[in-house]
This record gives C-alpha cells, sequence and structure tokens, in this order.
C-alpha cells in the first residue's frame, strides 16, 4: 500500500521582501491529521511562512508541496484546481470578511471558486451545515459581518475556511485579536473540529498555553529561521535551543507558587534586524551561552532522540544546553 504524501512539505522556503529577510531556509513536515505550531517572537516570519503556503506571496525560493503536489510555481488557473486542499483563517476576521456581502454569500465563496455547480437550495443547505458545525444559527447567513461580535465572525472565517473540506488548514493567530472571554471558546471550536473532521492544521501563534492545548508538534522560529522541532511534548519538557528554553521561561504559569520559584532567563539587549541579520546563529546577540564559533559558523539542524534544533551546544546523544544555568558550571545537561 502506497502511503499518503504529507499534508504540508516546504523544503529550503524563502522569502525576501526586497532586504529584509523575512523567511530564510525554512523546511518542515505535516503528517495528515496532524497539528503543528509555529511559535515565535512578532517579527519571526511565522506569518509570512503560512502566506507563502497558500501562495497570498510567490516564495523567493524554495519548495511548498501541498497533499504531494508542488504548488511553488503552478499558475493561477492551475491553482484553482488544488485551492480546495488549503486553506487560511486569518488573525483579524473584522479585515478577511468582505463588509459588503452576506455572511451566507462569504462562506459559500469557496464554493463558487472551486468550480462546483451547486443548485442555490443545495449551497444554502451547505452554508446552512456549515455555520452550524462553528456553533452558528443557520438565520446568521442573512446578516452582514459588522452585526456580528468578534468570537462570531472568527466563527464565520472558520466556516469559510472549512466548506471546502481542505486537507490542511493554515491557522494564523486566530484568537490574538479576540477578547480574552472568548479565546478559549474559538480554540476549543478548532480542537473539536480537528479531531472530528481530521485535516492537518498548521497553527500560527506566539501563544504557548494555547499551542500546549492544541498542537501535536511544534516548531520554533527567530530571525525567518527554525532553530528547534520537536513533538509537543519534548518540547515542553526538554527544550534544546537555548532560544526555546528562554521562550518557555517567558511564559506565565497558573500556579503562583511555581511562577515565583522560577528562575528568569535574561537575554542580551541587542536585538538584531531581518534587514541585517547576525552572521553564524541569528541568536547569538541575545544567547547567554554565545561563543566564538556562534559568529563564525551558521549552526547545522542537529537531530536528537526524535526532535532537530540548530545549535552548536547540542549533541546528537541528547547532550543540551541549558541557559537557566548560565550563571553556574552546569550548563549542559
Amino acid at each position: 500500500m502506497t502511503p499518503q504524501p504529507n499534508a504540508l512539505e516546504l523544503d529550503d522556503l524563502v522569502m525576501h521582501f526586497g532586504p529584509v529577510r523575512a523567511v530564510d531556509g525554512v523546511s518542515l513536515r505535516i503528517p495528515r491529521g496532524r497539528v503543528t505550531a509555529l511559535v515565535g517572537e512578532s517579527g519571526s516570519g511565522k506569518s509570512t511562512v503560512g502566506r507563502c503556503v497558500v501562495r497570498l506571496v510567490e516564495p523567493t525560493a524554495g519548495t511548498v508541496r501541498i497533499a504531494g503536489t508542488d504548488v511553488t510555481h503552478l499558475t493561477r488557473r492551475q491553482l484553482r484546481r488544488h485551492r480546495s486542499d488549503v486553506s487560511i483563517v486569518f488573525q483579524d476576521p473584522a479585515g478577511s470578511l468582505d463588509p459588503r456581502m452576506l455572511v451566507g454569500d462569504i462562506v459559500a465563496e469557496p464554493l463558487r471558486l472551486s468550480g462546483r455547480r451547486l443548485s442555490g437550495r443545495d449551497r444554502q443547505a451547505r452554508v446552512a451545515a456549515e455555520l452550524g458545525r462553528v456553533g452558528l444559527r443557520a438565520e446568521v447567513a442573512r446578516r452582514y459581518p459588522h452585526e456580528l461580535s468578534g468570537g462570531q465572525r472568527q466563527r464565520v472565517s472558520i466556516a469559510r475556511a472549512l466548506i471546502s473540506e481542505p486537507n490542511l488548514l493554515i491557522a494564523d493567530e486566530p484568537t490574538s485579536a479576540l477578547d480574552v472571554s472568548v479565546q478559549a471558546s474559538v480554540l476549543n471550536l478548532l480542537a473539536d473540529l480537528q479531531r472530528d473532521i481530521g485535516f492537518a492544521c498548521l497553527f500560527i501563534t506566539h501563544d504557548l498555553s494555547a499551542v500546549e492545548y492544541l498542537a501535536d508538534d511544534i516548531a520554533v522560529m527567530y530571525l525567518g529561521q527554525l532553530v528547534e522541532q520537536g513533538s509537543r511534548e519534548q518540547i515542553f519538557t526538554r527544550p534544546a535551543h537555548p532560544y526555546t528554553q528562554a521562550l518557555l521561561a517567558a511564559a506565565p504559569l497558573a500556579d503562583p507558587v511555581r511562577q515565583r520559584q522560577r528562575q528568569p532567563v535574561l537575554l542580551g539587549d541587542d536585538l538584531p534586524s531581518a534587514l541585517d541579520p547576525p552572521s553564524g546563529c541569528r541568536f547569538r546577540t541575545r544567547c547567554p551561552l554565545a561563543f566564538d564559533r556562534c559568529a563564525s559558523e551558521t549552526p547545522a539542524q542537529v537531530e536528537y532522540g526524535g526532535g532537530m534544533a540548530a545549535c552548536h551546544l547540542v549533541q546528537p546523544d541528547g547532550t543540551r544546553p541549558d541557559v537557566r544555568a548560565a550563571d553556574s558550571s552546569e550548563v549542559l545537561s
């Protein structure tokens, strides 16, 4: 039996905007039915990766494969045949929904663009079913986006993304523009839909609590490059890259006792720019463990126990640095 291709494969993806090196050599695999979180600070390039996948921007170099098909250089007409394989949910639902269109027409638009010939009654039934699946009543189809709350608008965005039954969903910061009171309900909805439908998902976010709840695998991005990849359990329990460790140390804990006991990680204040990234390791200007080799040699991705990290201090036998011990002699574990 021939194995099914991955839902998404990125090989050495590059996206430059003039002199700005937003994405620089990203390679990533997402198997069918898995949720991979792409995390990093603002400006790391993670949203640009998602836009390259759906061809909202044309990659400078590299390859994008969706369900085994190389879509990197397809024309717009050729790409239309593969549009139903991938959908995207944007960060701001108010900006991604046409205010002049009724909700029903917005949700049905992917069906029209795919060329599917449905009667008006069948199309209305599909829209009503999709709205119901995201927790909205059928009558919402007759409203305009401005008549809905932020959470309802994002549910409409999710319905629009899933009505074409894609193999891959790009969720680009889907809760960051919402009130805290509704963020959890939208995350729960995404988790339920992914479990029930089984689509793969590239979940782009900086919210590590959401990552821990939703993701199967995690890829960590810094200044246009991936610095670590691994399973959720691996990243949260034994992160290998100093940047990943710093991200986790900065995330607030629900337990106030553990929060007070946690050692802070102090990074350097030399924040580099994507206009002129540092030589060697791009994190070296902020890393408390940086040494001479970090400036002269770009670290390769080192495989360790099922994960990968781009750090000179990470070894295949599992030896890894620990920035939490940077002031002591026990910097390797």
